[in-house]
Protein backbone atom coordinates (compact mmCIF):
# COMPACT_ATOMS: atom_id res chain seq x y z
CA UNK A 1 0.00 0.00 0.00
CA UNK A 2 1.58 3.23 -1.17
CA UNK A 3 1.02 6.80 -2.32
CA UNK A 4 2.43 8.23 -5.54
CA UNK A 5 2.75 11.91 -6.38
CA UNK A 6 3.47 12.93 -9.95
CA UNK A 7 4.74 16.43 -10.67
CA UNK A 8 4.49 17.46 -14.30
CA UNK A 9 4.58 20.38 -16.68
CA UNK A 10 1.77 21.16 -19.09
CA UNK A 11 1.54 18.68 -21.99
CA UNK A 12 4.38 16.51 -20.66
CA UNK A 13 2.22 13.33 -20.68
CA UNK A 14 2.27 13.28 -16.89
CA UNK A 15 -1.52 13.10 -16.69
CA UNK A 16 -1.55 10.06 -19.00
CA UNK A 17 1.16 8.36 -16.94
CA UNK A 18 -0.79 9.02 -13.72
CA UNK A 19 -4.07 7.69 -15.10
CA UNK A 20 -2.56 4.56 -16.65
CA UNK A 21 -0.49 3.83 -13.55
CA UNK A 22 -3.52 4.22 -11.26
CA UNK A 23 -5.55 1.91 -13.49
CA UNK A 24 -2.83 -0.74 -13.48
CA UNK A 25 -2.41 -0.56 -9.70
CA UNK A 26 -6.16 -0.24 -9.06
CA UNK A 27 -5.44 3.00 -7.15
CA UNK A 28 -7.49 6.18 -6.99
CA UNK A 29 -6.23 8.82 -9.41
CA UNK A 30 -6.80 12.36 -8.12
CA UNK A 31 -5.92 15.90 -9.11
CA UNK A 32 -8.76 18.44 -9.29
CA UNK A 33 -10.67 16.33 -6.75
CA UNK A 34 -8.61 17.92 -3.97
CA UNK A 35 -9.56 21.41 -5.14
CA UNK A 36 -13.24 20.51 -5.08
CA UNK A 37 -13.01 18.84 -1.68
CA UNK A 38 -11.18 21.80 -0.13
CA UNK A 39 -13.55 24.24 -1.82
CA UNK A 40 -16.57 22.48 -0.35
CA UNK A 41 -15.15 21.88 3.13
CA UNK A 42 -13.88 25.42 3.71
CA UNK A 43 -16.42 27.28 1.55
CA UNK A 44 -13.71 28.84 -0.65
CA UNK A 45 -14.30 29.49 -4.38
CA UNK A 46 -12.41 26.93 -6.43
CA UNK A 47 -10.85 29.64 -8.59
CA UNK A 48 -9.04 31.06 -5.55
CA UNK A 49 -7.58 27.64 -4.77
CA UNK A 50 -6.47 27.23 -8.39
CA UNK A 51 -4.73 30.60 -8.30
CA UNK A 52 -3.09 29.70 -4.99
CA UNK A 53 -1.56 26.67 -6.70
CA UNK A 54 -0.55 28.31 -9.96
CA UNK A 55 0.23 31.98 -9.34
CA UNK A 56 3.28 33.12 -7.41
CA UNK A 57 2.27 35.21 -4.37
CA UNK A 58 2.24 38.98 -4.62
CA UNK A 59 3.51 41.25 -1.86
CA UNK A 60 -0.08 42.04 -0.83
CA UNK A 61 -1.02 38.36 -0.62
CA UNK A 62 2.01 37.62 1.53
CA UNK A 63 1.01 40.47 3.83
CA UNK A 64 -2.62 39.37 4.17
CA UNK A 65 -1.77 35.64 4.32
CA UNK A 66 -4.32 34.99 1.56
CA UNK A 67 -2.31 32.47 -0.41
CA UNK A 68 -0.99 30.82 2.76
CA UNK A 69 -4.57 30.20 3.87
CA UNK A 70 -5.63 28.69 0.56
CA UNK A 71 -2.57 26.43 0.49
CA UNK A 72 -3.31 25.27 4.03
CA UNK A 73 -6.79 24.20 2.87
CA UNK A 74 -5.33 22.29 -0.09
CA UNK A 75 -2.67 20.64 2.05
CA UNK A 76 -5.28 19.54 4.56
CA UNK A 77 -7.50 18.20 1.79
CA UNK A 78 -4.70 16.18 0.20
CA UNK A 79 -3.29 14.80 3.47
CA UNK A 80 -6.70 13.68 4.67
CA UNK A 81 -7.52 12.12 1.30
CA UNK A 82 -4.33 10.05 1.12
CA UNK A 83 -4.76 8.65 4.63
CA UNK A 84 -6.48 5.65 3.04
CA UNK A 85 -3.44 4.96 0.79
CA UNK A 86 -3.51 3.52 -2.73
CA UNK A 87 -3.58 6.93 -4.37
CA UNK A 88 -1.88 8.48 -7.40
CA UNK A 89 -1.92 12.28 -7.15
CA UNK A 90 -0.86 14.32 -10.16
CA UNK A 91 -0.64 18.06 -9.89
CA UNK A 92 1.26 20.86 -8.22
CA UNK A 93 2.50 20.75 -4.63
CA UNK A 94 2.06 17.05 -3.88
CA UNK A 95 5.81 16.58 -3.53
CA UNK A 96 5.87 19.52 -1.09
CA UNK A 97 2.83 18.54 0.96
CA UNK A 98 3.97 14.90 1.31
CA UNK A 99 7.74 15.29 1.23
CA UNK A 100 8.35 13.91 4.73
CA UNK A 101 6.25 10.75 4.34
CA UNK A 102 8.52 7.72 3.65
CA UNK A 103 5.99 5.55 1.81
CA UNK A 104 5.29 8.23 -0.82
CA UNK A 105 6.93 7.70 -4.22
CA UNK A 106 7.65 11.19 -5.57
CA UNK A 107 7.89 11.36 -9.37
CA UNK A 108 8.69 14.09 -11.85
CA UNK A 109 7.63 13.67 -15.50
CA UNK A 110 9.32 15.86 -18.11
CA UNK A 111 9.26 16.04 -21.92
CA UNK A 112 11.08 17.88 -24.70
CA UNK A 113 9.77 21.39 -25.27
CA UNK A 114 9.24 20.71 -28.98
CA UNK A 115 6.99 17.73 -28.18
CA UNK A 116 5.07 19.81 -25.68
CA UNK A 117 4.63 22.66 -28.18
CA UNK A 118 3.26 20.28 -30.82
CA UNK A 119 0.85 18.77 -28.30
CA UNK A 120 -0.45 22.15 -27.18
CA UNK A 121 -0.85 23.36 -30.76
CA UNK A 122 -2.88 20.26 -31.54
CA UNK A 123 -5.12 20.34 -28.48
CA UNK A 124 -5.68 24.10 -28.31
CA UNK A 125 -5.66 24.77 -32.08
CA UNK A 126 -3.16 27.61 -31.74
CA UNK A 127 0.02 28.67 -33.53
CA UNK A 128 3.49 27.45 -32.64
CA UNK A 129 4.41 30.91 -31.37
CA UNK A 130 1.38 31.06 -29.08
CA UNK A 131 1.95 27.54 -27.77
CA UNK A 132 5.63 28.18 -27.03
CA UNK A 133 4.81 31.44 -25.23
CA UNK A 134 2.10 29.84 -23.08
CA UNK A 135 4.30 26.88 -22.10
CA UNK A 136 7.25 29.11 -21.24
CA UNK A 137 5.05 31.37 -19.12
CA UNK A 138 3.45 28.40 -17.35
CA UNK A 139 6.84 26.83 -16.58
CA UNK A 140 8.17 30.12 -15.23
CA UNK A 141 5.11 30.63 -13.02
CA UNK A 142 5.40 27.14 -11.54
CA UNK A 143 9.10 27.57 -10.81
CA UNK A 144 8.50 31.01 -9.31
CA UNK A 145 5.69 29.58 -7.18
CA UNK A 146 7.96 26.90 -5.73
CA UNK A 147 10.74 29.38 -4.98
CA UNK A 148 8.49 31.95 -3.32
CA UNK A 149 6.30 29.55 -1.34
CA UNK A 150 8.76 26.77 -0.44
CA UNK A 151 12.16 28.18 -1.37
CA UNK A 152 12.90 25.40 -3.87
CA UNK A 153 12.71 25.00 -7.63
CA UNK A 154 10.07 22.51 -8.81
CA UNK A 155 12.60 21.37 -11.42
CA UNK A 156 15.15 20.40 -8.74
CA UNK A 157 15.61 16.63 -9.11
CA UNK A 158 16.47 16.36 -5.39
CA UNK A 159 12.76 16.80 -4.64
CA UNK A 160 11.92 13.49 -6.32
CA UNK A 161 12.70 9.80 -6.02
CA UNK A 162 12.65 9.41 -9.79
CA UNK A 163 12.56 11.69 -12.84
CA UNK A 164 11.34 10.26 -16.15
CA UNK A 165 11.82 11.94 -19.52
CA UNK A 166 8.99 11.07 -21.90
CA UNK A 167 10.38 10.77 -25.42
CA UNK A 168 12.38 7.66 -26.13
CA UNK A 169 10.76 6.42 -22.93
CA UNK A 170 7.07 6.10 -23.77
CA UNK A 171 4.11 6.58 -21.46
CA UNK A 172 3.75 2.80 -21.19
CA UNK A 173 7.47 2.46 -20.41
CA UNK A 174 7.10 5.02 -17.63
CA UNK A 175 4.13 3.16 -16.21
CA UNK A 176 6.16 -0.08 -16.19
CA UNK A 177 9.05 1.61 -14.37
CA UNK A 178 6.82 3.21 -11.75
CA UNK A 179 4.75 0.07 -11.27
CA UNK A 180 7.92 -1.88 -10.48
CA UNK A 181 9.43 0.87 -8.32
CA UNK A 182 6.43 1.34 -6.07
CA UNK A 183 6.55 -2.36 -5.15
CA UNK A 184 9.93 -1.84 -3.47
CA UNK A 185 10.06 -2.15 0.35
CA UNK A 186 11.11 1.51 0.66
CA UNK A 187 7.68 2.64 -0.54
CA UNK A 188 5.55 0.30 1.54
CA UNK A 189 3.57 1.70 4.44
CA UNK A 190 4.88 0.91 7.92
CA UNK A 191 3.25 1.62 11.32
CA UNK A 192 5.75 4.46 11.82
CA UNK A 193 5.13 6.07 8.42
CA UNK A 194 1.35 5.77 8.85
CA UNK A 195 1.56 7.42 12.27
CA UNK A 196 3.58 10.24 10.74
CA UNK A 197 0.96 10.73 8.04
CA UNK A 198 -1.86 10.62 10.60
CA UNK A 199 -0.12 13.28 12.70
CA UNK A 200 0.56 15.47 9.66
CA UNK A 201 -3.06 15.20 8.50
CA UNK A 202 -4.45 16.15 11.91
CA UNK A 203 -2.03 19.07 12.25
CA UNK A 204 -3.01 20.31 8.80
CA UNK A 205 -6.71 20.01 9.58
CA UNK A 206 -6.39 21.96 12.83
CA UNK A 207 -4.25 24.63 11.14
CA UNK A 208 -6.72 25.08 8.30
CA UNK A 209 -9.47 25.68 10.87
CA UNK A 210 -7.39 28.21 12.80
CA UNK A 211 -5.67 30.15 10.07
CA UNK A 212 -8.37 32.78 9.62
CA UNK A 213 -8.10 34.03 13.20
CA UNK A 214 -4.42 33.20 13.81
CA UNK A 215 -2.49 33.07 10.50
CA UNK A 216 0.92 32.78 12.19
CA UNK A 217 0.28 29.70 14.32
CA UNK A 218 2.27 26.51 13.95
CA UNK A 219 0.52 23.23 14.73
CA UNK A 220 2.03 19.87 15.62
CA UNK A 221 0.28 16.70 16.75
CA UNK A 222 1.19 13.38 18.27
CA UNK A 223 -1.46 10.67 18.54
CA UNK A 224 -4.25 13.19 18.92
CA UNK A 225 -2.40 15.55 21.28
CA UNK A 226 -2.20 18.87 19.44
CA UNK A 227 0.40 21.50 20.28
CA UNK A 228 -0.22 25.02 18.98
CA UNK A 229 2.66 27.48 18.87
CA UNK A 230 2.66 31.15 17.97
CA UNK A 231 5.46 33.71 18.19
CA UNK A 232 3.20 36.78 18.12
CA UNK A 233 1.24 38.03 21.11
CA UNK A 234 -2.51 37.42 20.86
CA UNK A 235 -5.52 38.76 22.73
CA UNK A 236 -7.15 36.61 25.38
CA UNK A 237 -10.26 36.32 23.22
CA UNK A 238 -8.27 34.99 20.25
CA UNK A 239 -6.34 32.55 22.46
CA UNK A 240 -9.61 31.26 23.90
CA UNK A 241 -11.08 30.92 20.40
CA UNK A 242 -7.99 29.05 19.17
CA UNK A 243 -8.35 26.44 21.91
CA UNK A 244 -12.10 26.17 21.42
CA UNK A 245 -11.82 25.62 17.66
CA UNK A 246 -8.96 23.14 17.92
CA UNK A 247 -10.81 21.03 20.48
CA UNK A 248 -13.76 20.62 18.10
CA UNK A 249 -11.67 19.15 15.25
CA UNK A 250 -12.32 15.44 14.80
CA UNK A 251 -9.43 13.33 16.08
CA UNK A 252 -8.15 15.87 18.61
CA UNK A 253 -7.86 14.42 22.13
CA UNK A 254 -6.03 17.24 23.88
CA UNK A 255 -4.86 20.77 23.04
CA UNK A 256 -1.73 22.45 24.41
CA UNK A 257 -0.80 26.08 23.77
CA UNK A 258 2.94 26.81 23.79
CA UNK A 259 4.77 30.12 23.41
CA UNK A 260 1.59 32.15 23.02
CA UNK A 261 1.73 35.47 24.85
CA UNK A 262 -1.29 37.54 25.80
CA UNK A 263 -1.51 41.16 24.70
CA UNK A 264 -3.92 43.92 25.65
CA UNK A 265 -6.89 43.66 23.32
CA UNK A 266 -7.00 46.82 21.20
CA UNK A 267 -9.23 45.66 18.34
CA UNK A 268 -12.64 44.11 18.72
CA UNK A 269 -12.30 42.25 15.41
CA UNK A 270 -9.30 40.27 14.26
CA UNK A 271 -8.31 41.81 10.87
CA UNK A 272 -7.79 38.37 9.34
CA UNK A 273 -11.08 36.88 10.50
CA UNK A 274 -13.28 37.82 7.56
CA UNK A 275 -10.71 37.65 4.75
CA UNK A 276 -11.93 35.41 1.93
Amino acid sequence: MSIITISRGSYSKGKEVAEKLAERLAYDCISRDILLEASNEFNIPEIKLIRALHDAPTVLERFTHGKVRYLSYLRSGLLNYVLKDNVVYHGLAGHYFLKDVPHVLKVRIIADIEDRVREEMKRENISEEEARYILKKDDEERRKWGMQVYGTDTWDSNLYDIVLHIGRITVDDAVDVLHNTVQKPAFQKSPASQKLLNDMALSAKVLSNLIQIAPDVNVKSNDGVVVILNSAALTENVISEIKKIAETVEGVKEVELHGIETKVQQDHINPFYNIK
